[in-house]
This record gives C-alpha cells, sequence and structure tokens, in this order.
C-alpha cells in the first residue's frame, strides 16, 4: 500500500456490524442494530492519522428482534424515521493515543439535532483477503445521551424509574476494503 496517496476506505457491510445497548427497566441491557449503513475513510499513509471518518445510517433498518418494538423505534416517540431517514456522522478530528488506538471526534446528525459525539477507537489491523482486495479493521464503541439529540419518550415505572435508559452505549465493528 502506497503511504503518500490519498486511500478511500469503504465499509464491507457482509463483514461489519453496528449494535447499541440500553437498560430496560433498569435491571438488563437490551441490544439492537442497524442493518443497513455505510461508512468510508479517506486518508494519507497508513496510520490513519489524518483520516476523515462519515458514516449514514439507515433509520428504517433498526432492529431488535421484536417486531413490535422496531416499528416503535420507527415512530415519531423515538427516530421518526419517516422525518428522518438518515442518520449520519462526519468526522472533525480523529488524535492517535498509540499504535492501536484512536479518539475519534465527529459530528452526530440525528432525529434532526447535530451534536458533538466522541468515540473510542480500536485498530484491528491490515490484511489481504483471498481475491486480493487489501482490508483494515476497527473497533469502535462509545456512548451517548439520547436526549440530547431529542429522543425523550420514555414511560415511569409503578415501582420506580423508567423503562429505558437515557444512556445508550455504542459498539461497531467495522472491516473496510480498499478502493482501487
Amino acid at each position: 500500500m502506497n503511504t503518500t496517496e490519498t486511500s478511500k476506505w469503504i465499509s464491507d457491510p457482509t463483514h461489519s456490524e453496528l449494535l447499541f445497548k440500553i437498560k430496560h427497566l433498569m435491571i438488563t441491557n437490551v441490544k439492537g442494530e442497524f442493518q443497513k449503513f455505510n461508512v468510508s475513510i479517506e486518508s494519507k499513509g497508513n496510520d490513519f492519522s489524518d483520516a476523515k471518518v462519515s458514516a449514514v445510517i439507515d433509520t428504517d433498518s433498526i432492529f431488535t428482534n421484536n417486531t413490535d418494538r422496531d416499528a416503535h423505534l420507527r415512530s415519531a416517540d423515538f427516530f421518526d424515521a419517516e422525518k428522518y431517514p438518515k442518520i449520519t456522522f462526519n468526522s472533525t478530528e480523529l488524535n492517535k493515543l498509540d499504535d492501536d488506538n484512536y479518539q475519534l471526534k465527529g459530528i452526530l446528525d440525528l432525529h434532526g439535532i447535530e451534536k458533538e459525539l466522541i468515540l473510542d477507537v480500536e485498530f484491528g489491523g491490515f490484511a489481504k483477503d483471498p481475491y486480493g482486495n487489501h482490508k483494515a479493521g476497527f473497533s469502535v464503541s462509545g456512548k451517548l445521551n439520547r436526549k440530547d439529540w431529542g429522543l425523550n419518550w420514555n414511560a415511569a415505572l409503578e415501582a420506580g424509574g423508567v423503562m429505558v435508559s437515557d444512556e445508550v452505549r455504542i459498539n461497531a465493528e467495522i472491516q473496510f476494503v480498499q478502493e482501487s
């Protein structure tokens, strides 16, 4: 791989996942995922220290393994997928912490609200697949307060507390393929 030319990397949807967890009834975590998303990286060099990262997520692709819950999450109570069909993220800064770890800052546009989101990124390495494609892998984690993006729906519980927490944890495993 040339280390001075700008290279573009595109997420490989068959080897990538975008998951989230949120506390339900304040006693357990429930997970969900977005099944349709694209992430791209433009970078010079192999250490990604100057990388520009962008992501587009299809809001309607939310999946929690429960049809009724998925419909509720797509409704105006939560993501309002009809009005806001896409969630986007565009990096503003990528800080290399050591050989394998980065801090990624960017603007998350969710539910019509743009706010900064900070994510931890771990570089998994490079590999060449059996077809000659250059691949790079990353693990991404972070958390956000859903109310910061206008996702305010909740229900009070009879015994106290609320049905779903404000904090949402994000975890992604993304494998990229270098464009030729």
